[in-house]
Formats: C-alpha cells, sequence, structure tokens
C-alpha cells in the first residue's frame, strides 16, 4: 500500500519547516536550484514556520486546454483545431508501462515520500556540494505538477509564462506550500494522472494521449515498454530527446529510462536488454491545427464557424471571455455543412474559375426555412501564399470577410419588386421605361426627399431596350429604367424597409444608404452569405431566417461533457406569401428565358437573378429551387479589374455577365447539391406578359443583364450619405491589398471609389 506521507509522523507543516532547516544548514540547493540564506525571504529560522503558514495554499487548477474537432452536418471531421494539442484521459487509459516508465525516470520514491522527498534533497545537497555546483534537482512529481499548472494558467502570455517558470526561492517554496496540499486533497493516484495529461512531450503535443497519437499514430494505453520509455525520457527535455529530429539522441535517452525501470523493479533486466534492442518504431502524424488543415476545402467556413464563436453573446458576455472558452478548447463542434453540397461547390469552383485567374469566385448555399447554411467555398485556397487568401469573401467584413462586400447590380431588383408588391403595386403594373433618362427628382426617403440636382442619367443596356415594359418582363431583361421608374412611384422608404426586413445590409454592416443607385440597382457592397440568405425568403414562401452554421456543441472539461447553447436562426415574416410567389413567378422567368437562361436547371422548379456591376467589375448570379438557395459572385477582390477581353478558368470571355459566368457556376454547384434530393415546386401566380408589341424589341441576347453608365458619376446622396448613382470612377483608389487577399480602405466608400449598379 503506498504511503500518503512519510517523514517520520511529522505533520506537513513540520516537515516543510524541517525541509528549510536542512536548506539552511545547508546552505545549497532547493529543488534543484541554488539557496541563499533563507532569511532573505524573512523566514528566519525562528519564524520558518510561522511565515511558511502564512503563504497561499489555494491552487487554482484550470482546466486543462484540449483539442476542439468541427464537424460536418453528417459527423465527419473538418478540421481540429487547438492553442494545445491535448486529449485528457482517465489513468486506466493510459499503459502501466508509461506509468511506471515516467515515475521511474522522474521520482522512483513517488508512492513513498510526501509533497517533498527529503531523502532526495539530501542526495542532491551532498551531489551538488561534491560537484561544485548545481548538477541535481529533487523536485517530486507533485511539486512538477504544480509547475505545470502555473504554466497552463499562462496560457500564451510570454510575462505570465516568465513568472510560472523562473527559478526564484520564492516561486519554489510556494510551489512546495502547494504541493503539500495537492498530496492531501488528491492522492497519489490522482497526481500521477493529473501530470501525464498536463505535461508536454514536444511535438506540440501535451498530455500523454496526445504524445502517443503523435509519435507512434496509437492511443495511450497501447503504448509497449519501449514506447512508453521513450515518452517518459522526452519529458525532461523535448527539444533534446526529440526523436523525430535526432533519433540518437532520443534513444539512449529512451535507454537511460529503460535501465532505471529495471533498477527499481518495474521490468526484469531481460526485458530492459530487449527492448533497448528495439528500433523506436516510430509512426510520426503530423500536427494538424486549425482551419487551414480543413477537410472538402472547407477552411473558409470552419474559419466563419471560429468567428460566429468569438462574435456571438451566447458563448460570453464578452470576446475576450469567448475566446478564453475557445482556447480552453475541448469542444465538439456540429455545424450545419453539408458534405454533398460542399463537394459540389468546390467542383464547379475549380472547373470555372482557376485559382491563379486574375479574378475570384465565392459560393454560399442556405437552405430556406432554416437558415442553415449547408456550403461555403471560394476559387482562391485558404493560405498566404501565392493565389491564395485569409479573406472569406463569402462574408461579412466582421467574420473575416472584404471590408464593404462587393456591389450586387441587378441581383437587388427582386428586393424593390417585393417593397412594389408590398405597397399593392400590381404585378402587371406598366412604366414607358425609355432606352435612357434622367433619375426622377425628387424621391421620397423614411426622411427628407432625395433630389437630383446634378442632372443624373440611366440607361439600359441596350438602345433596342425601350419601353413600354411590364414588370414579368423588365425583369426577365433586367431593364434599368423600369426600376427606377418604379422606385420613384413607391419611395425609397418602403424598399428600405425591405431590405431591413431581409437583412440586407452593406458588408461592414451598415444600412443600405437611401438613394437610387444603392435600391434600385444594387450599388452598394453586400456578401453572397447576404445574398443568399436574401433569397432564401422568397423560397420559403416570405420567411426569413437568419443564417446559422452552428448545430450543436458539447464540451470536455477534464473527464466530463457539458453541452453548450449555441445561437438559433430566428425567422420571421418579411413578405406575405403571395409577394413570395408573385417574386417567384417572376424570377423564374429570369432562368426560362431572360438573363439567367443559362443558369436554368432543367430537372426542378428553379428562380434566380443577374447583375453585373459598372466596367463589370463584379458578376452575380443569385438562384434558389424550393429547397436551396445559393449566391455566386464573380470579380476582383480590390475591385481593380474589369472584366473584359479576360480569360477565367481557361475560358476567354469579351464580357463577362452575370449569366455568362456565375451563372453556370450556380447552376453545376446546385445540380450535384441537389442530387437524389426532393424536388419540390414553386406556388407560382399568373402574371399576364401585356400586350405590348413583341417584336418592338428583338434583341435575343439572354445575357445582357448590365446597365451602363459608366460616364454617369454620381454620389447619388444628395451630398449627405456616401452613395452613389450609375458608376463612379474606376472602382477605387486605395491601394491596402491585392487580388488575393487585401482590401483597399476606402474600397466602395464615396464618389469615384467604387462601381454603380448597372444591368
Amino acid at each position: 500500500m503506498p504511503k500518503k506521507r512519510s517523514g517520520g509522523g511529522l505533520s506537513p507543516t513540520q516537515q516543510a519547516a524541517k525541509f528549510l532547516g536542512v536548506s539552511v544548514l545547508a546552505g545549497a540547493v532547493l529543488a534543484g536550484i541554488a539557496l541563499p540564506a533563507v532569511g532573505a525571504l524573512g523566514l528566519a529560522a525562528k519564524g520558518s514556520v510561522e511565515s511558511f503558514d502564512a503563504l497561499p495554499t489555494n491552487l487554482k487548477t484550470p482546466p486543462l486546454s484540449q483539442r476542439t474537432a468541427i464537424l460536418d452536418a453528417e459527423g465527419g471531421t473538418i478540421a481540429t483545431v487547438y492553442s494545445r494539442d491535448r486529449t485528457v484521459v482517465d489513468l486506466k487509459d493510459m499503459s502501466p508501462y508509461m506509468q511506471k516508465a515516467i515515475v521511474a525516470i522522474e521520482d522512483s520514491r513517488f508512492y513513498e515520500h510526501g509533497a517533498v522527498d527529503l531523502k532526495g534533497v539530501l542526495r542532491a545537497l551532498n551531489k551538488n556540494a561534491r560537484s561544485g555546483g548545481v548538477s541535481e534537482g529533487a523536485s517530486t512529481l507533485t511539486q512538477q505538477y504544480v509547475k505545470n499548472v502555473f504554466v497552463e494558467e499562462a496560457g500564451d502570455d510570454p510575462t505570465k509564462v516568465a513568472q510560472a517558470t523562473q527559478q526564484t526561492i520564492g516561486r519554489k517554496i510556494q510551489e512546495l506550500k502547494l504541493a503539500i496540499q495537492v498530496e492531501e486533497e488528491l492522492g497519489k493516484k490522482k497526481i500521477l494522472e493529473n501530470y501525464l495529461n498536463i505535461t508536454f512531450f514536444g511535438q506540440q503535443a501535451y498530455g500523454v494521449e496526445a504524445a502517443a497519437q503523435r509519435y507512434f499514430s496509437k492511443h495511450a494505453k497501447d503504448l509497449n515498454i519501449q514506447e512508453s520509455a521513450l515518452l517518459a525520457g522526452i519529458v525532461q527535455s523535448p527539444s533534446r530527446y526529440d526523436p523525430v529530429n535526432d533519433e540518437a539522441e532520443a534513444t539512449k535517452r529512451r535507454n537511460v529510462v529503460l535501465t532505471r525501470m529495471a533498477q527499481v523493479g518495474d521490468i526484469s533486466t531481460a526485458e530492459a536488454a530487449k527492448a533497448k534492442k528495439a528500433p523506436l518504431g516510430l509512426k510520426v502524424s503530423k500536427p494538424k491545427n486549425g482551419c487551414i488543415t480543413a477537410v472538402n476545402s472547407a477552411s473558409f467556413f470552419c474559419d466563419y464557424v471560429r468567428e460566429v464563436f468569438l462574435s456571438d453573446p451566447v458563448f460570453g458576455k464578452n470576446r475576450k471571455d469567448r475566446a478564453k472558452i475557445w482556447n480552453q478548447g475541448g469542444l465538439t463542434i456540429r455545424t450545419t455543412l453539408a458534405p454533398q453540397a460542399q463537394e459540389s461547390v468546390n467542383d464547379s469552383l475549380k472547373d470555372h474559375v482557376y485559382k491563379a485567374d486574375s479574378v475570384a469566385a465565392a459560393i454560399t448555399m442556405v437552405e430556406p426555412g432554416t437558415g442553415k447554411i449547408v456550403a461555403m467555398g471560394q476559387s482562391k485556397p485558404y493560405g498566404y501564399g501565392k493565389n491564395e487568401t485569409e479573406y472569406n469573401y463569402s462574408v461579412d467584413a466582421a467574420y473575416g470577410g472584404s471590408n464593404y462586400g462587393f456591389p450586387t447590380g441587378s441581383t437587388f431588383k427582386p428586393f424593390l419588386a417585393a417593397a412594389a408588391l408590398e405597397e399593392n403595386v400590381p404585378a402587371t403594373k406598366e412604366y414607358a421605361s425609355p432606352y435612357d433618362m434622367d433619375y426622377p427628382s425628387p424621391i421620397q426617403t423614411c426622411d427628407k426627399p432625395w433630389i437630383n440636382d446634378s442632372g443624373y442619367r440611366v440607361e439600359n443596356e441596350n438602345e433596342s431596350e425601350v419601353g413600354p415594359y411590364r414588370l414579368k418582363e423588365a425583369m426577365a431583361k433586367s431593364v434599368n429604367t423600369y426600376f427606377v421608374q418604379m422606385l420613384a412611384d413607391i419611395g425609397l422608404c418602403p424598399v428600405s424597409n425591405m431590405a431591413d426586413k431581409l437583412h440586407v445590409h452593406q458588408g461592414n454592416g451598415d444600412k443600405l444608404p437611401q438613394n437610387p443607385s444603392a435600391l434600385a440597382l444594387g450599388s452598394v457592397g453586400m456578401s453572397p452569405l447576404t445574398m443568399a440568405s436574401a433569397y432564401a425568403t422568397f423560397a420559403s414562401r416570405g420567411m426569413y431566417c437568419t443564417p446559422v452554421a452552428i448545430e450543436s456543441i458539447t464540451q470536455k472539461v477534464g473527464n466530463k461533457q457539458k453541452s453548450l447553447e449555441v445561437p438559433k436562426s430566428t425567422c420571421s415574416r418579411a413578405m406575405t406569401e403571395k409577394t413570395a410567389d408573385s417574386v417567384n413567378t417572376l424570377l423564374q422567368g429570369v432562368v426560362d428565358s431572360g438573363t439567367g437562361a443559362a443558369a436554368g436547371l432543367t430537372d426542378r422548379d428553379n428562380a434566380g437573378k443577374t447583375g453585373t456591376t459598372d466596367e463589370r467589375k463584379n458578376a452575380w448570379f443569385v438562384g434558389y429551387t424550393p429547397n436551396m438557395s445559393g449566391a455566386v459572385w464573380v470579380g476582383s477582390a480590390t475591385q481593380k479589374v474589369e472584366m473584359k477581353n479576360i480569360t477565367i478558368g481557361g475560358v476567354y470571355h469579351p464580357l463577362v455577365f452575370g449569366g455568362a459566368v456565375p451563372g453556370p457556376i450556380w447552376k453545376d454547384a446546385m445540380t450535384g447539391a441537389l442530387s437524389g434530393k426532393e424536388s419540390p415546386s414553386f406556388n407560382l401566380v399568373d402574371i399576364p406578359d401585356g400586350d405590348k408589341d413583341k417584336d418592338k424589341n428583338k434583341d435575343k441576347n439572354k445575357d445582357k443583364d448590365k446597365g451602363r453608365g459608366e460616364d454617369k458619376p454620381d454620389d447619388g446622396n444628395n451630398g449627405d450619405d456616401g452613395g452613389f448613382i450609375g458608376g463612379l470612377g474606376d472602382g477605387g483608389t486605395g491601394d491596402g491589398g491585392s487580388d488575393d487577399g487585401g482590401f483597399p480602405g476606402n474600397l466602395f466608400q464615396g464618389r469615384n471609389n467604387g462601381p454603380g449598379g448597372r444591368d
């Protein structure tokens, strides 16, 4: 039966006093460091016990940081993230050889002494006195465990780590006092278990389970004699005895441990000799940490999950508290990512856009009615090298995305149409829709009227596009002047309110400015996630659901599991079912015979809208079926590339349209994502095309989805809210980045700094 405390029946305080007395008389070593006169600590011999008793005895043992697993919706691992790679296991799940090896080499009298080994101290004093220096220490496993607790509590703070590891008498005496407490409260087996879970084994592995996986790709319970001896030997100096980088030195150290195990009777001499002859038998598993290692090209989604965790108050009252939980780890995060949809997104991107192209593409897919994000990908991989980026083009700036998002062009027009229908404008409403016209003025906002006091004009794609048009045909052909007249008819406020109900906002989180360019022609920047979520509202017959990426989280604290609360999607009615059904009917016409015909699916109901911005710096297709919504953006992150006479994905394009590049990407991605899934139908309504002369416009170009107006600069805000109209300048003059990651600081803000809406 192991003794809990030795020392001739002395109390812990008496034992400590005796220890200090021995140190004073020897004037040499305490736990591996030179000990000057203890009087310097205020612990003179007369008052040493009282002073020692005054030291704090409360060891705050933080939960050990562990690895976090991020899983997809089917339970497959997306990525493992950690501040320290550790998996806490019970003593019964550690090889008996491992337990014996660490005790033999680090503290062979562990089961015989208390918190301090007096015999060990005397032995160290004698040896150090003979050597004239500090050649041997006397820290017990319990004292080492206490020191490791200080280091764990310090985390990654270099100042705190230095304080936790400083070799001072005060620190050593404090460790001793706390070690006495630990011995009394935990007992030997629990101390050994805690020590083997907390200590560092090199190669980013903390704790014996992570070490067994790192060096041998097996569980700690399956370690044999020589494997256990190798790991036990590493602890003294993980860099010196690293078997990956110095096999010879590690072998020598392993054999020292085997010899010691035989000396103390843990194994026989014959077993030790046999183990010494065995090769190290390494089967190294390389550390895989962080979203950059995510499978299925889900790095950006993984990073979005992390940003959600750090941003959402459900996980803590402030970012510091949330970061502490994230870094502590031990989380199993089940997400909404659908492997089939994610794979289809990746395949489509690879087929249509190369990572070395001068432009990038991003796709996000959302499930209508639930808000679940089922896929998220982009053509430039996650990373820091050439043609890589750490920016997530699919999300807002607050979650690692573009500073302002990307102008959406005519993909905004369905929001205007929905607002008009909610205002009881009939779906057959007809407007003159000339080829070009002045912006109507004044147009009522929610406050003061917007005034076109600079004579700004808007025009259609082709001179042949001359009305009158009704809404269905105007949507299919994306007639700019039609929608500007509709906006003037109902005013800016209903459209602004509809945008709020759909949570449509700029990429920096700001509300949309109340000007015609922003609320009719999509001149301000938004993220694909924002657009996919808004269009999902049409698919769910008017119910908007906030996007969610996390299904559930469990956290392992020590050996116990607990569930954490996670953000839930909040659904609210943004429009009537009739309005949503009418928009679905209108947008089905876009993919049937309008500008989005190249994107249309043939095996199920689908609808969508194209968009291209001034100077063709952005091209979009946002579309949906009753059970899936997806947004595709193609363009340059810095807004400096005009997609004219350009090769994308190996295909030359004289001009890029929303229907010509984003449309086919969307079609292929959706086809794969929905393969084998149910095919529900829209609730369509009858919207007559009208009796106007169909021969009036014989242009059959289905890709003419962009407006014109590059030469019509306009800040679109009557001087007070930073928007713009009809195409501004050259899309920004900032110098803060490149096509593969950076963003100019003034992108999309103010006059001459962003593309206007078109098509």
